[in-house]
């Protein structure tokens, strides 16, 4: 609350009364609760920004010695990664003279440049286009309020575990760094892609890699 203090009135030498000055002064006490009253309303209201996860799929281990068998998979892509470098191949890997009779897997070669259409990000994209298709959809239906959060991101994570969606597998060998393994986990998730297995590289990728480079 501000008070005003008054001072006393004087007369000037012709006789005439001076009139009374005033001095303001501002209690601040009720600016101090209030400001804790704010602060306490902000903290209890405002929801902090939680840290954003990725969560990989690591499959169970059945017996120790490496994977020789490739495993069965449908609409999915494999990348292979070395030191600067990633290969990938789209699905089912065949090795020279296989069984099925089938033509031997070819590596390509891409980069993590964003701006090369030939590049992970375009790659990725193009690979899960059904996911991101149904994503802008989701994303235009929020942006209208039509449906709440919990329910986009429930549909979201639907639509990334059809079918459809794309699957990823990352296999690295001894050289790979960590950087390289988080410039590739980042692209996918920026995908959209829900399904994403670490393995272990195969004896037989391993000389396909080895070849390649």
């Amino acid at each position: 609350m501000a008070e005003i203090a008054e001072g006393g009135g004087g007369h000037d030498k012709g006789g005439k009364k001076r009139p009374k000055k005033g001095s303001t002064r501002i209690d601040m006490t009720p600016m101090v609760d209030l400001g804790f009253l704010l602060l306490t309303f902000f903290v209890m209201t405002t929801t902090f920004s939680k840290p954003k996860v990725m969560s990989l799929t690591y499959p169970a281990k059945i017996e120790d010695k490496p994977l020789e068998k490739p495993l069965p998979i449908n609409n999915g892509i494999t990348f292979l990664l070395t030191k600067d470098k990633v290969f990938y191949y789209t699905g089912q890997f065949y090795a020279p003279g296989n069984a099925d009779g089938k033509p031997v897997t070819i590596l390509e070669e891409t980069n993590f440049s964003p701006s090369d259409p030939k590049g992970l990000r375009k790659l990725l994209a193009d690979k899960n286009a059904f996911v991101i298709k149904e994503k802008l959809l989701l994303d235009e239906k929020l942006k209208r309020k039509q449906i709440a959060d919990t329910t986009y991101e429930r549909m979201l994570n639907q639509f990334m575990s059809k079918k459809e969606a794309l699957k990823v597998l990352i296999k690295t060998d001894d050289k790979t760094t960590c950087e390289n393994f988080i410039d590739l986990v980042d692209e996918v998730k920026i995908a959209q892609i829900g399904v994403v297995a670490p393995l272990e590289l195969m004896k037989s990728e391993a000389d396909l890699l080895k070849a390649k480079l």
